[in-house]
């Protein structure tokens, strides 16, 4: 359990930082770069997380 909280931590963060890029009305390419690479690394974090959920409460 101890590790999905901190898969779970980790994807929050993630999510976290891509909202900081999200936000920008007009980004510049560095700035749009930067949010697909956050948001591969969200989609990544929270795949981990939901993938653990799964192996303790499902056995899956």
């Amino acid at each position: 359990m101890d590790r999905l909280r901190e898969r779970v931590t980790v994807a929050s963060r993630a999510v976290a930082t891509l909202r900081e890029l999200a936000v920008l009305a007009k980004p510049t390419r560095v700035e749009r770069d930067a949010a697909i690479q956050r948001f591969e690394y969200s989609f990544e974090a929270t795949w981990k997380a939901a993938q653990r959920f799964l192996q303790i409460m499902e056995g899956i």
